[in-house]
Parts: structure tokens; sequence; C-alpha cells
């Protein structure tokens, strides 16, 4: 009866419509593309087999996933790798049951290795475009800022953007966090802002609970990306929850990069618990070991969470989106025709 529940509860997660909010295309290079991309561009990388990258993905901690992570960039050259970057991961989304995708991409990864702006939002936005008519999922695009590098190369970053307004929804900050805090870049969030673009930003990954903070007042972040050490303060848990402010929340990736020594101990679910808006995510899938429908698998076991809790959570994807209201509205009752099917008494 046990598995037959648990079987159950693994036919309800997948099926279950979702929206992916934090999830770094860069991240979602597989090793057996890396290979045929660096073969198509005449790169040499240092590994030999698809088993030596799979080998070299047992980093500790941000800063040795990042090492291998920038140098997995390397084999991106044309718009047409960025492309067929874009489309494997999207493919994979559909199979996945994701209706939207809001994507992260590192611009500055590329332009410091002497690739343009333009190349690589080319690739990007033109994979993103035939998704919406081929697949049916809806996307959106947020370019980060890199905070281990400097507020001039990030205002530079931004300047370029602004010849893409129209393809780019927000502004958000990624890579290196400690000792980079929000408050680094306050400076490039306000012209962001100024700009009309939305704003988001990683802290408290392995950050403390004051980066939360910083990012949401001093950077006027919609979302909080990552947030983990929110639970470290009790102030600033219900600041988040009373503004809905959400949390974009990547368990595999955090178990990975021992930000939770075990998903037991993830705080997702006591964050659930106390109101905040908490979404699950993949991050770089390709490097931590699973996409969106295993990270809802992982940590639904973990945690032991019901089927009203992972539609709550799915929920929370559509709604922290940026999404316009019908859109979300039209998803919204997928999501609700969906759980009621299951089960689910829907509010």
């Amino acid at each position: 009866m046990k598995g037959k529940t648990i079987n159950l509860m693994e036919s309800f997660i997948k099926g279950i419509p979702k929206a992916e909010l934090h999830l770094h295309i860069e991240g979602t290079l597989e090793p057996e593309m890396m290979f045929k991309i660096a073969k198509r561009n005449c790169i040499k990388i240092r590994y030999k087999t698809v088993e030596e990258v799979m080998a070299a993905y047992s980093f500790r901690n941000l800063q040795d996933f990042l090492n291998v992570y920038y140098e997995g960039t390397g084999v991106l050259r044309s718009e047409q790798d960025f492309y067929e970057l874009t489309w494997a991961y999207l493919e994979k989304a559909c199979s996945q049951n994701i209706l939207h995708a809001e994507v992260f991409f590192d611009p500055q990864a590329h332009t410091r290795r002497g690739l343009k702006f333009e190349t690589v939002i080319t690739g990007i936005r033109k994979a993103l475009r035939e998704a919406e008519q081929k697949l049916g999922i809806s996307t959106r695009l947020i370019m980060c800022i890199l905070r281990d590098l400097d507020v001039e190369s990030a205002l530079k970053t931004l300047e370029e953007a602004l010849s893409y307004k129209d393809w780019i929804t927000a502004i958000g900050l990624d890579s290196a966090e400690v000792g980079n805090p929000p408050s680094k870049f306050q400076k490039v969030f306000e012209k962001a802002l100024q700009e009309g673009f939305l704003t988001v930003a990683h802290a408290g990954e392995e950050g403390p609970a004051a980066y939360i903070w910083e990012a949401v007042k001093l950077l006027k972040v919609s979302r909080v990306d990552h947030g983990n050490h929110a639970i470290d303060d009790e102030e600033l848990l219900r600041e988040l929850a009373r503004r809905r402010i959400p949390l974009t929340m990547c368990p595999l990736s955090n178990l990975k990069l021992d930000v939770v020594k075990s998903l037991e101990e993830h705080p997702l679910k006591r964050m659930l618990e106390k109101g905040v808006v908490v979404t699950v995510n993949s991050d770089d899938p390709a490097y931590f070991g699973g996409y969106i429908n295993e990270n809802f698998l992982a940590v639904q076991k973990a945690l032991g969470l019901d089927k009203h809790q992972i539609f709550e959570l799915a929920k929370n994807s559509f709604q922290a989106s940026f999404l316009g209201g019908h859109e979300k509205r039209e998803m919204m009752a997928k999501l609700e025709k969906y759980a009621k099917e299951h089960g689910v008494r829907v509010h």
C-alpha cells in the first residue's frame, strides 16, 4: 500500500501544471551537449568523456561549482549554440508540465570572453519565441549581473541591455555571494528600476539573512532567489510573508552545494507553514542532478509534503511569476482543474 501511495504522489507531482522561476540557462548545459558544441566550435575541453565531466560535478560549495560552470560556458560561441541550449531546456520543461518559464542568463560570462551581447540574447530569444509557438510554453527573460565583478562592468552590461528592453523583463543578481552583498549594486539596480525593469536577486543562499534585507530594502526586489537564511530571522520571515515577497528555492542545488546537510533539514516546509510564498525550482539542473520534477519529488519525500502542499507550491509559482493578470488566471484555472481531479480541495 505504501508503494502505491508513493507512486500516486509521484504521478501527481509529474502531472501538476507549474511555472519555473529560477533557472540559469547556462546551467542546463548537459555533458553530451557540451561535447557536441565543443566539437562543432573546435574547442578543446579538459574532459575526455561524459563520465569525466560528471566526476567534475562533485563540488561541495558555490565557488567550486562556479569554477566548473564557467568552464562549461566557454564552449558557447555562436547564436546557434545559445539557441540549441535554450531549446533543449524548453523541450525538457514541456515534458515536465511547465506552462511558464522565467529564464536567467549571464551576459557578462560571455562578453568578458569576447562574445557580443547581441549574439547571446538573440540565440536565447529565438528559442523562447519558438517555444511559445510550438510548445505552448510562455516565457520571460531575466538578465543577471555577476556580483563578483565590479559595478562598472554591471553598469556597462545594463547599458547594453537597454537596446533589448522589450526582450528582458527583469534584472537579477547572481554568482559568488559571500563578500558581495546586494548593497554593492544598489546604484545599478536603481538605474534598472528607473529604466522600467523589475528586479530580483540571489540572496541568503550562502550569505546571511542580512543580505535578504538588503535585497528587499535597497534593490527593491519583486522576488528573492533562494532565500534559505531567511529562516534565521523571524522578523524577516514575517516581513516576507506580510509583503508577499516570494522565494524561489532550489532544493537539489542547496543539497549539492552543502547549503543544507540533508533535504530533511531544508527550510522550505517551515517557511510555507509561516505563510511565506515559497516556490520550487531547479537552478542549474545539469549540474545538480535534476530538473523541476526531480526537485519536487526529492523535497516531497524528504519533508513529507502532502498533495495540498504540492498544490500550494505550484500555485505560488504562478502567482509569483511576472505573467499578466489574464495569463495568471488562465494558468491557475488549469492548475485548479488538475488539483480537483486529484482530490485536492481548492480554496
